[in-house]
């Protein structure tokens, strides 16, 4: 940093570049979202970061301890398997110190954390999620082939690389140390990589031992499971949508006794209370962050008047616009909690769809290849502007299981009865009446003519 003076100047401070405003971020006193738990709660908010992420930390760290081991040499390529925010730190490094970078990311990562890599100059290749660590497809295994493959290069592999924690134990936790004057009980955080978590709760715990370390985990990760048995059960492992925390294997950066506990929150309530922190708080965070809430919220009746929690909010909600923050992305899934009453409303989440109809004279095989490309399961039957029958897929394959030849007669050979028919003004319990064992979906009249289809899986989808 350098400080400009002039004769008729003020004094100016003046960073040399964007590394050194890394850190120092401020503490915000949560109050909506946790009213109903009796201690203090302060949020780290990690955004004001340059790379808007707590991960600007320990990419840097990472990056001048291998410089000054003498692995990362000028002019080299730094490859890493990242979810994009540590990758957004390395590429501010790389720009500044003139590196190349890779960044490999898995398929469930948003498209914004790519979009933003490939913005600062990163190289972006991306691999699936829903396969083993060891598959040579894993961004795993990637990222090690890539650097083994690639002259010059540095695998970064910030799993194991204890310089990630190392950067929280010199920065994060002296910074939540001092802007609590020391009066933090309960430090609680998102665990992925663990060096946040472990770097951060093994300063606060030499200052104070009773300082609570709480990792807050996700279903389909090993953590928490492991921290309370020393089992790593494979079992526990499955794909989940939650971005940046939980793991399928134990990183080395993982300090298991500096953590007390591990609370688990599902998916679901992760990207509720994402939403939650922006509309109730102000503060534009990431997926961790809603995750980190909802633990704490889970874990409330642990925490007394005389405790102060600090929860960290690792990134930007700006990576998440067309997840958390998009509602066709929450319906799709099941998270968007809505208040459903009338069978317009249930079709109104498609109402920008056409209806698919078929013909009486149309061949069978043409209805399969409609049920086929539209990814449905019945159709409406019309003649002369009137709907005069049905196809339903089950009712088409047990014909035929028996005659296969009926492909190739009309629909109207084969249809069922017409689709009953509802306004939009009809209450979805009188909907529900309608479908049973023989009728799977009812036609809705909107108030302008066009008809929409509710199925009995858009009903299930309202009710839970």
């Amino acid at each position: 940093m350098i400080y400009l003076c002039g004769n008729f100047l003020n004094t100016m401070k003046i960073y040399n570049n964007i590394l050194e405003t890394i850190g120092n971020t401020p503490l915000v006193r949560l109050n909506a979202l946790t009213k109903e738990v009796k201690a203090t709660v302060l949020a780290k908010v990690e955004t004001t970061n340059p790379g808007n992420s707590v991960k600007d930390r320990m990419a840097l760290k990472m990056i001048e301890d291998a410089e000054a081991s003498g692995i990362l040499k000028p002019g080299g390529t730094i490859i890493e398997g990242t979810s994009g925010n540590t990758g957004m730190g390395l590429a501010l490094a790389c720009i500044i110190k003139g590196y190349k970078l890779i960044c490999v990311l898995n398929d469930k990562q948003s498209k914004e954390k790519m979009d933003i890599l490939r913005a600062v100059g990163a190289e972006v290749v991306v691999c699936p999620t829903a396969v083993d660590p060891t598959d040579p497809r894993s961004y795993y295994s990637v990222s090690k082939r890539l650097a083994a493959d690639t002259p010059n290069s540095w695998y970064v592999n910030q799993y194991d690389n204890l310089s990630n924690r190392v950067a929280h134990y010199e920065q994060t936790g002296p910074e939540i140390w001092d802007q609590t004057d020391g009066k933090i009980t309960h430090f609680v955080v998102g665990v992925g990589t663990g060096g946040t978590v472990s770097g951060t709760g093994k300063y606060l715990k030499e200052q104070n031992p009773n300082v609570k370390v709480w990792g807050i985990d996700t279903y389909g990760s090993v953590f928490k499971k492991y921290h309370e048995t020393g089992i790593f059960d494979e079992n526990e492992i499955y794909p989940y949508i939650t971005e940046g925390i939980g793991e399928d294997i134990l990183p080395k950066n993982v300090d298991f006794s500096v953590i007390d506990h591990f609370e688990k929150v599902t998916d679901k309530d992760a990207a509720v209370y994402t939403r939650k922190i922006a509309r109730e708080e102000g503060i534009f965070v990431g997926n961790s962050a809603g995750s980190a809430i909802k633990g704490i919220l889970q874990m409330k009746d642990q925490l007394t008047e005389d405790d102060v929690v600090v929860v960290l909010f690792h990134d930007h909600g700006s990576r998440y616009i067309g997840k958390m923050f998009n509602d066709d992305w929450m319906r799709e899934r099941g998270f968007l909690d809505e208040d459903m009453k009338t069978a317009g409303e249930l079709v109104a989440k498609h109402g920008d769809l056409p209806l698919v109809t078929l013909y009486g004279e149309e061949l069978v095989s043409h209805a399969i290849d409609k049920m086929r490309k539209y990814s449905i399961s019945q159709i409406p039957v019309m003649s002369g502007g009137e709907f005069v029958g049905s196809v339903d897929d089950n009712k088409v394959y047990q014909l035929l299981m028996d005659k296969p030849e009926l492909k190739d007669t009309a629909v109207s050979s084969i249809m069922q009865a017409p689709l009953p028919i509802v306004v939009e003004d009809t209450p979805i319990d009188q909907v529900s009446r309608l479908i049973n064992k023989e009728t799977s979906a009812v036609l809705v009249e909107l108030k302008n003519g066009n008809h929409h289809i509710v199925t009995r899986h858009d009903l299930i989808s309202a009710i839970a």
